[in-house]
């Protein structure tokens, strides 16, 4: 058995003393809950409070990007072993990265090793736009950023291999595929890739999320799906009253 996954992406948003105020209002609710592995991933800036915060607890720390350098002259970024020190894991090729950052599927790569060299265990998110999916595209590209973001990748080496699929036209938009739907992707498109490049164990060892409008009132049909593992939470997760619903439901 899989155990579920859920990771809160709070994108660009909370100050410290907002990040502060919000664990203390997911903090009860989130440590009350047993089964799921929680995993919070703040703003750069917040990502020492809420390791503080989260002390003691197994609810763990996750960054939203990182360099794939250890350190060097590049203004701006954040190395890998700056967010080992307080993280476990980082998103990595989140569509918002790729759309508005430049990121290609070569430099997610040089991520994601980067990652598994410094300890992290890498979130590697893959999906299609809405473009994409309107041409029949979405098994090719998403077998596409697969293969070249996990290229010369020994997934036997991270201690904890999470794969996030979210379809670009559902982030943020309100718009959520349907749990049929992003459960064939996952299932069928996915995972089975994933067994052709790493064999069919281990692909059912990995976990993978579906991310994109998950909210309290349908992340329970997702969950129920056989092959999606958990979430991957943008918006929501700023909301107790959301994020909290949203794990409990993880649980089955």
């Amino acid at each position: 058995m899989r155990r579920p996954f859920v990771a809160g992406n709070w994108k660009m948003f909370k100050t410290v003393a907002e990040a502060r105020a919000l664990m203390v209002e997911l903090l009860p609710g989130l440590m009350a809950i047993q089964g799921v592995e929680i995993v919070v991933c703040p703003p750069f800036t917040s990502i020492l409070p809420v390791a503080a915060a989260l002390e003691g607890t197994s609810i763990c720390v996750g960054a939203q990007n990182m360099h794939w350098e250890e350190s060097g002259a590049y203004t701006g970024e954040i190395s890998p072993t700056m967010i080992a020190e307080f993280c476990k894991y980082v998103i990595i090729g989140h569509s918002e990265r790729r759309a508005y950052f430049g990121e290609t599927n070569l430099t997610v790569n040089r991520k994601v090793r980067a990652a598994i060299t410094y300890g992290l265990n890498p979130i590697l998110c893959v999906g299609e736009t809405l473009s994409e999916n309107e041409a029949g595209l979405t098994q090719e590209i998403v077998i596409q950023q697969l293969k070249e973001g996990l290229d010369g990748i020994d997934f036997t080496s991270i201690a904890s291999p999470i794969i996030a699929y979210e379809p670009v036209w559902a982030i943020g938009t309100g718009r959520a595929a349907t749990s049929e739907d992003a459960n064939h992707v996952i299932g069928d498109i996915i995972r089975r890739e994933l067994g052709q490049i790493f064999g069919d164990n281990l692909a059912q060892e990995v976990r993978i999320l579906y991310g994109g409008s998950v909210k309290a009132t349908n992340a329970g049909e997702f969950f129920s799906q056989v092959d999606i593992d958990g979430a991957l939470v943008g918006g929501a997760s700023l909301k107790p009253f959301e994020f909290i619903p949203i794990v409990k439901a993880a649980v089955g």
